[in-house]
């Protein structure tokens, strides 16, 4: 891809994904460690879920052809109790004409068809009055209702949340084969950075990038390796990035991929491998790389906090979830009235916002009041983006497209 002109946001996505190919090692790990891995296989149910026919409610089994006779169907008809089914126990197969205790998650026992709920029936001394009476199939989950056996649960890529593993659990397994985590080097540039809670000298700045970006790594499953800051040298940049790509998957860098004279990122990249994009049509964020060092992926972020931000959500995650091997890599998005108003720009801007939602559901977007590329706290209260094209002026009430952050 040429780097001499702003490139499209849309069609550096594309590029990037087409670049992702998951060459992760699989293994196979306990579901209780299994929590945002990412599915190497299909899971495949190898039984019925349920497995048999049960109640689902508490209640009383029936076969309601008993309830039948010539002059039709008697309301308010008693029969005897014939049996007992807690949860867990297989009663006995129903003797016509009576009616069988059942009490949720039971299985329904032969000769049954139908379960009335215990309010519909009133207990009179061993026997019961069925107040209501039910149709065929009432109030019974049928084996297979939820999960047929050798249907697939779980496709491959998928990336497992706490109740998927409860679904996992539901047809009897206790492991699943998963991606190894992808290692992510994260470093920063820049010798006015401090770690806290080192105090501020003219001119310093606490390095909040990386450990945002540390954040975000682990929230998508996989594993930070913190290298920290590092300083405004093209040696120490070199050494900085060898030492990424000898440990780690991918490599995230935040600052020093503008044009200035201490943006060493660009130079230190082509001495060790390569870049294919440099400037994207995108605001903020302009400045972002993307290349690789010594044979592993390499993200050169902007180091204003919001660009580092939003170029990290909206083009290295879908990237990185990609190569990790996962099946959906977009924040979703959802259409909302704008509050606001916003002039045409040249690039596609990404706007800090919040979505408030009316009693009908219908929801409102409200920018943050500034929206400079330092101001770190616009983040923070955001809990969406809103994308503005190039060349789209938005009043109050527009429909514009919103990812949400949460």
């Amino acid at each position: 891809m040429s780097v001499g002109s702003l490139t499209p946001v849309d069609e550096v996505i594309r590029y990037l994904i087409s670049r992702a190919t998951c060459n992760a090692v699989k293994e196979v790990v306990p579901i209780k460690e299994a929590i945002d891995r990412v599915l190497a296989a299909d899971i495949v149910s190898c039984i019925n879920v349920p497995l048999v026919d049960n109640s689902a409610m508490d209640g009383y089994a029936i076969n309601t052809e008993h309830l039948h006779t010539e002059s039709g169907t008697k309301n308010g008809v008693v029969l005897p109790l014939s049996d007992r089914i807690p949860a867990g126990t297989t009663g006995r197969p129903l003797v016509p004409g009576t009616a069988a205790r059942i009490f949720t998650g039971a299985p329904v026992p032969a000769g049954a068809n139908a379960v009335i709920i215990q309010e519909n029936t009133e207990l009179v001394g061993d026997e019961v009055r069925l107040l209501k009476l039910p149709a065929a199939g009432d109030n019974i989950r049928t084996a297979g209702q939820d999960i047929n056996e050798g249907a697939v649960i779980l496709s491959q890529g998928r990336r497992l949340r706490a109740q998927d593993l409860g679904l996992i659990t539901s047809v009897g397994l206790d492991r699943v084969e998963v991606y190894r985590r992808l290692k992510i080097a994260i470093l920063s540039t820049g010798d006015e950075l401090v770690e806290p809670p080192q105090k501020l000298k003219p001119g310093q700045i606490y390095s909040s990038n990386h450990h945002t970006l540390c954040a975000l790594i682990t929230q998508l499953g996989m594993l930070p390796v913190d290298l920290g800051p590092v300083a405004d040298t093209l040696e120490a940049t070199v050494v900085a990035l060898q030492q990424a790509a000898q440990v780690a998957d991918c490599i995230l860098t935040t600052g020093g991929v503008s044009v200035g004279d201490e943006d060493h990122v660009k130079a230190a990249v082509a001495r060790l491998g390569k870049i294919d994009l440099w400037r994207l049509a995108i605001k903020p964020g302009k400045p972002l790389a993307f290349g690789d060092v010594a044979g592993k992926p390499f993200f050169g972020l902007p180091g204003n906090p919001v660009s580092s931000f939003v170029t990290f959500m909206m083009i290295a995650r879908p990237f990185l979830l990609k190569y990790q091997g996962c099946s959906e890599l977009s924040l979703r998005s959802i259409y909302a009235n704008a509050n606001f108003t916003r002039r045409k720009g040249s690039r596609r801007e990404y706007l800090r916002v919040r979505v408030d939602y009316d009693e009908n559901g219908l929801g409102t977007v409200t920018d943050f009041s500034n929206q400079g590329s330092g101001i770190m706290s616009s983040i923070s209260w955001a809990d969406a983006l809103a994308e503005i094209e190039v060349d789209q002026a938005v009043e109050v009430g527009d429909l514009v497209k919103v990812y949400l952050l949460s």
